[in-house]
């Protein structure tokens, strides 16, 4: 059968899916046809609905499928009807969003069923019995309706990714995407995160696994690795391609939870090849031995989810439970180590006053990663945030529906001072946190700040069209009088150092 895939993606960042990435290797091992719409201006122009129904009928598709998360649902739902309406083509919809609210899907004329979780089996034992006439009703991880009624079928255990083929990196035409994204490359070596955080899909995945399954969570065996030579082997199969190789990034929710993997890997990896790599890490999974196997084997950039500095806010809000000396003292690590660090902080949480978020701009200054990017907070469906949010009363609904982003407007209402400090700081973020850094760019920038935050709403409105202008002339001026503050680099929402490993781009 011709499997179809969609990445709705407008707006997005560049980058491999790895998810769809996995499904189509799967697909075609079995002897099934794919293909990719990439939604994403970056990559090519985003067609119309009549656009992309003559591309969809070009492909002759048994079955098309959209990988969706939440800020692009809407846009995923939007084609998908216009191909039921043109093509009459059965439509599935997976990944995160249709994980967490499956029952809001399923109820769409558009989708004919939604795959919940890890959907590799399934993907591939739908396709099977469609293409053979046999009936989907019950197949694990798939729901669908039939007989006035909808099939709530549970998931099967996770699938190891040592079982699985490699990625199909011919889906995403990889050497295109490499050269729209710098020479910047994804990988992804395991699956799986062991922390709770109450804004992630996470926790509701092992809630969802263990109770259908009917196992405790030690016997999930949730977090998974591919070994290190099947990653090793993947690494292989893309130096082998033409293309720029600038920095291999891992996006692996946390890379260096096993600090005997990590460093096995590190040593078959310098071995192999001398690209730079960039991973993820906790601060409570990081020490001088992990950083030193990733500095030996060419990490340039050690990432760290901060996320807020209010310990209050972490631990209350979050369920993030480190303090402000663990994110100190790891990202001094990753600097002792000779490698450069990144932050991931949020605005507009739950519950946050004001007094949290100038925490967060204190624990930059002081952690003084070496970059940082900031986003609005998220409330994903499904997740104990977004409950939390709706119960205080401050989750704005229709504003939530409205926004296709994480770097954009706020969809909670935490009253006028705060949703005003959001709004701002979207803008002004790293003006903060420069506002705090020793002389001479602490006053400079406290004046900034200041200033354009004694703007009516109107005027500073009107700054936004030019504001990476104005950063970088104010980041010049400070960087003369022998500054060293954050500018703002890549994109409107990441923020960089001189020294920070500037040179590289944005992942």
């Amino acid at each position: 059968m011709r499997v179809l895939f969609v990445y709705p993606n407008v707006k997005g960042q560049v980058g491999f899916h790895y998810g769809l990435g996995s499904l189509s290797a799967v697909l075609k091992k079995a002897g099934h046809e794919t293909a990719l719409i990439n939604l994403n201006e970056k990559v090519a122009p985003v067609p119309d609905p009549e656009a992309f129904v003559e591309r969809v009928r070009a492909f002759r598709p048994g079955l098309v499928g959209f990988s969706v998360v939440t800020p692009q649902y809407g846009t995923a739902l939007a084609y998908a009807r216009r191909v039921r309406e043109a093509l009459g083509v059965p439509v599935v919809f997976g990944g995160v969003h249709a994980t967490m609210v499956p029952e809001t899907i399923i109820t769409e004329d558009a989708v004919d069923f939604v795959c919940v979780g890890e959907g590799e089996d399934a993907l591939e034992e739908l396709v099977g019995a469609l293409e053979a006439g046999r009936d989907v009703s019950g197949i694990r991880n798939i729901w669908t309706q039939s007989d006035g009624r909808v099939h709530e079928n549970p998931v099967r255990p996770l699938p190891d990714p040592a079982s699985l083929p490699m990625p199909d990196h011919d889906l995403f035409g990889i050497e295109e995407l490499t050269r729209a994204r710098g020479g910047w490359v994804g990988l992804l070596a395991s699956r799986g995160c062991p922390f709770r955080c109450t804004y992630c899909f996470n926790h509701r995945m092992v809630e969802r696994y263990t109770r259908d399954l009917g196992v405790p969570v030690r016997d999930l065996n949730y977090v998974r690795r591919t070994p290190v030579e099947g990653v090793i082997a993947e690494i292989e199969s893309l130096l082998a391609r033409d293309m720029p190789l600038e920095m291999f990034i891992f996006d692996d929710d946390l890379f260096t939870h096993d600090p005997a993997y990590v460093k096995a890997f590190c040593r078959r990896y310098a071995e192999t090849c001398s690209v730079p790599l960039t991973v993820n890490a906790h601060v409570k999974r990081f020490d001088a031995g992990v950083a030193q196997a990733l500095a030996g084997a060419g990490c340039r950039i050690v990432k760290f989810g901060v996320e807020s500095g209010s310990p209050r806010i972490r631990s209350k809000v979050l369920n993030r439970h480190m303090s402000d000396d663990d994110i100190v003292s790891a990202i001094a690590c990753a600097h002792e180590a000779g490698m450069a660090s990144s932050a991931f902080v949020m605005a507009g949480l739950p519950r946050e006053t004001p007094e949290d978020l100038e925490a967060t701009f204190d624990i930059l200054a002081r952690a003084r990663p070496g970059r940082f990017r900031w986003s609005t907070f998220f409330p994903f469906p499904g997740t104990r945030a977004f409950e939390m949010a709706e119960a205080d009363g401050s989750l704005d609904r229709e504003t939530l529906e409205t926004l296709d982003s994480f770097f954009g407007n706020s969809a909670l209402d935490l009253g006028e001072t705060m949703n005003r400090l959001v709004r701002r700081a979207r803008w002004t973020f790293p003006w903060h946190v420069n506002a705090r850094l020793p002389e001479p760019t602490g006053s400079f920038y406290a004046g900034k700040v200041e200033a354009f935050h004694a703007m009516d709403e109107e005027t500073f409105a009107g700054k936004t069209e030019t504001f990476r202008e104005i950063d970088a002339r104010f980041a010049d001026e400070a960087e003369a009088t022998g500054g060293d503050p954050y500018r703002i680099r890549f994109n409107d929402f990441m923020a960089v150092r001189r020294g920070g490993a500037a040179e590289d781009g944005e992942g």
